[in-house]
Order: structure tokens, then sequence, then C-alpha cells
């Protein structure tokens, strides 16, 4: 039996363990005390490594083939055009919390993405960076939001656009958002009974984003004379602060939980995929543009195109299949040629100046375990995710220096941390892996482990199969007005997911 009576995990987006178990290691008290008193290590992401589906596999104990969503705007059907804004009503499994409400534990979550719109939990949940705005119902219960607005004094759902040159404006909005988002969590523990308490902080994510530069000193653009060349470990410092507050309010049978989702690294470029796509012979215009625009504004002849990608921190990359897509050419006894042509053709784009870059690109069906919906053909990492994926056309170039949707300094890496305090098990651990959380919380409050979840407990934890009774609420997946959903994927796109 376990000695634990509650969990607080505290969710860190994007921390890096270079920078958490190395780099500022000693700015960091609290964490560093949670490092010596408990068990800790690299905790392996999701491919792709990116916020949804890396949160969702973490609490679900699911690949994102299983999931059946792989990043925040999936493919609807097999039309050219049509796609989805991942949110709450895709997460068909059971979550953590799900699971712990249906036992009767209390559960508080704060930020945790894919979370909107908010369903029933047995506690209260606030939404995260996904929800539309502060208009939307973004609580559960939805009498919670009021109460939340008058805490912090006017809740931020997320900071401004981080892509931009103003960093003053950046850095006071995302510590604006850390320290409110914190002082209703701290609320919530001291005004609510609960047993598992979950809060992830976006701050880490959106400040590597901005100011990663001014960090490494092997980034293109590092000004070593900036005044923001503290501006991250600063961060670090202050955060470490508001970490402490909540371990202060857990009390003494609580184990600590600090986890990321993925790392950071810096960037060097982006490949503009669609660009060698269309050099390759690939994909082909109607017209070209006079300046970038996004594929879907573009009129493509579809009669003699075979593929297609996306741009983001990685790249997707869709083939045009006879009877699977409207107007598709490739055979499907093609698929897996067409498929293993592409991935050494892209394997082999070299950087800007003609170096081979170490690319990886990956089949679905060789790192799932499951295929659900629809995923890309093919996702690639260009130069190990020091390089991002450009969708745009209209560069006339393979490289650019520049992103397109504006300054972003850092890709995601695929090492996330894992430090648990638990009061019992100590040491760096290896070859942890993020589906390995959602049985290691259960196993910590002694609810058996479901048998579909594909992780391993981190802990001794037990492993009998319990029959879940937990009725996750999913709704219709169409659950933004028109004008919130355009709002939303602008923001998605100046936040670089798009």
């Amino acid at each position: 039996m376990s000695s634990v009576r509650k969990i607080l995990v505290i969710g860190l987006d994007c921390a890096s363990p270079e920078l958490i178990f190395h780099r500022f290691r000693d700015d960091m008290p609290t964490t560093n005390n949670l490092i010596q008193t408990g068990v800790y290590g690299n905790l392996t992401s999701t491919i792709p490594p990116i916020t949804i589906p890396a949160w969702m596999s973490m609490v679900t104990g699911k690949d994102p083939g299983t999931l059946g969503f792989y990043g925040l705007r999936n493919r609807a059907d097999y039309s050219y055009n049509r796609l989805s804004i991942a949110n709450s009503t895709l997460v068909q499994d059971d979550t953590v919390w799900d699971i712990i409400s249906a036992t009767g534990k209390k559960v508080i979550l704060v930020g945790v993405p894919q979370t909107y719109p908010p369903h029933p939990v047995n506690g209260c949940l606030i939404t995260s960076f996904l929800t539309p705005s502060n208009n939307s119902p973004y609580t559960y219960p939805d009498s919670l939001k009021a109460e939340v607005e008058r805490v912090s004094d006017g809740y931020i759902i997320d900071v401004r656009d981080f892509r931009t040159d103003d960093k003053a404006r950046l850095l006071r909005e995302i510590y604006a958002m850390t320290e409110k988002r914190f002082r209703v969590t701290r609320h919530l523990m001291q005004t609510r009974e609960w047993d598992f308490c979950m809060h992830v902080e976006m701050g880490t994510d959106r400040i590597h984003h901005g100011f990663w530069r001014f960090l490494d000193q092997n980034h293109r653009k590092h000004d070593p004379n900036s005044e923001y060349v503290n501006a991250i470990r600063d961060y670090y410092r202050y955060l470490d602060g508001e970490i402490a507050s909540l371990i202060a309010l857990a009390g003494k049978d609580t184990a600590i939980l600090l986890v990321s989702d993925h790392g950071a690294k810096r960037i060097d470029g982006g490949i503009c995929i669609n660009e060698w796509l269309i050099s390759e012979g690939y994909l082909v215009l109607k017209k070209y543009p006079h300046k970038p625009m996004a594929y879907e504004d573009l009129e493509i002849d579809w009669a003699k195109t075979t593929a297609w990608g996306a741009g983001g921190y990685y790249a997707r990359i869709f083939l045009n299949i006879a009877g699977r897509e409207p107007k598709g050419i490739v055979p499907p006894e093609e698929h897996q040629v067409l498929r293993d042509e592409l991935s050494k053709k892209i394997a082999d784009i070299p950087d800007d100046k003609g170096n081979l870059l170490p690319t990886q690109v990956f089949k679905p069906e060789d790192i799932y375990s499951t295929i659900n919906n629809i995923p890309p053909d093919l996702i690639v990492y260009f130069g190990d995710l020091h390089w991002r994926s450009v969708g745009t056309i209209g560069h006339r170039a393979i490289h650019t220096l520049e992103n397109d949707t504006g300054p972003d300094d850092a890709n995601h890496a695929q090492q996330g941390i894992f430090i648990l305090k638990d009061g019992t098990h100590t040491g760096e651990r290896y070859n942890l892996e993020i589906r390995d959380i959602a049985p290691t919380i259960l196993g910590l409050l002694d609810i058996p482990i479901p048998t579909d979840m594909q992780g391993q407990a981190i802990v001794n934890a037990p492993s009998t199969p319990a029959p879940s009774d937990a009725q996750p609420s999913h709704t219709d997946d169409e659950v933004y007005t028109e004008d919130e959903k355009k709002a939303l994927e602008d923001r998605l796109r100046a936040l670089g997911y798009m």
C-alpha cells in the first residue's frame, strides 16, 4: 500500500532537462530539493513532441495513434481543407482524473491542455490556452468562472502573440499570466477538498519561444549584450518560488510530481516543405502566388499533385491517394512505394549551406500501437528539430531563416522532465516515457491500473486491471462558433502550431 494520500502534479509546458537538471538547478532551490530527495530523469515525449497530443498521452497512458489526434489541428476527413481543432470532445479515452473521480476522490485541474470545452469532474476544472477567450465557458462548474475572475483580477487564458519583437510587453504578460494562474490554484487548494490537483503552466513554453536566442550562445541570432540575456533564467527563478507556494499547501502525505510534456531547443531555420514538393514535381499549382500564402488559399492542380505538406514545429506530409482523397491520383498499391521515395528524398534535404541535416521521417504505423482517425502519411523532424517546417508557398526558396508567422527562437525537443517526491523513492531513472505518468499516478493512489494503458508505473504500483466507471463527458466536436473558430485558428497560427 502506498503511503501517499494525495498527489500534486505541476506541469511546466516545454520545460527542458538541460535547464532544470543542469544549467538552472542552483537557481531553483525548491526544484533542486525535489531532485535530491526524489526520483528524476528525462521524460521521452510523444512523436510529435508538441502540447497536443503530449499532455493527453501523459494523462491517459496512450500514444497519439490510439488517441486519434496527432497535433493541434487534424484532418476531419479526407478532403483537402477540412481540419478540426483538437479539443476535449476528441478525447475518447479515460484520463487519470476521470478514473480518480470515479473512485469518489476529488480533483482540481488548472490549465491542462485539451480540456476545453470543460466537462464534469468530481471537483473543479479550469480549461487551457485553447479556450477561445474569457467570454467562453472555461470552468467546471460554470459558476466557478466568476470566482476565478475575481480571485485573479482578470484571468489570462494565454499571452498575446509571443511572435513579437516587443519583448518587454511579452515578458510582462508571461509573468502576469503565471502569477494569476498560480494564485488561482492556491485559492482552489485552500477552498476545495481535493485528492488530486494538476496545474499546467504555459509560461515556460512562451518564454522559450520568445527569448531562447538570448540564452543560447549557439543560436544564429544570439546577442550576448541584450538586456534579455537572463530573461529565461530569471523566470525560472521566479517559477521556483511559485512551485514552492503550491508545495507548501500540499501537506506531508502528498506526492509531488513535476513534469513537462517536451523540452526546447534552438531553431536554426525553416524548410519550406511545399516549396520543396513543388520543386520535385509532387505538388503542382495552377498559379504561383506573388507573396507567401497558405496552401489552403491557393489553387492547386490536384489532377497533377501527388503530395502536399503542412507547416509547424514538425512537418506533416499527405498523399493524394485515388479513392481516398476527392481527386486522388496515386494508386493505392503505390502508397508504400511513394512514402519510401519521399522519406529518402526528404531525409536528404540539406541545410542552407549544403550540409546534410539529421532529419528523421516516421510512418505512423511504425511508431503507434494503433491508428485511429486520420494521421499524416509521414511525420518529419527536420534537422533533429533544429529546423521547423514552413508550409506557406511563395518564398521562392527551400530554406528560410525567418519564420513565416513571426519571430520564434525555439523549437520543441523530444525530452521533457520527470521529478517525483513521494517520500520513498530516490535517484535518477532512465528510459522514462510520457505514457508512464498515468499509471504512476494511479499506482501512487492505490487505484488499480487499467490494462489498456500502454505505459508502466515508474515506482512500485498495483497492476490489477480495474473496470472503469469513469464516463468522460463527450459532445459534438463542433463546439466553436464561426467567430471563435476563426479567432482560435488565428491565435494558433500566430503561436506557430499551423
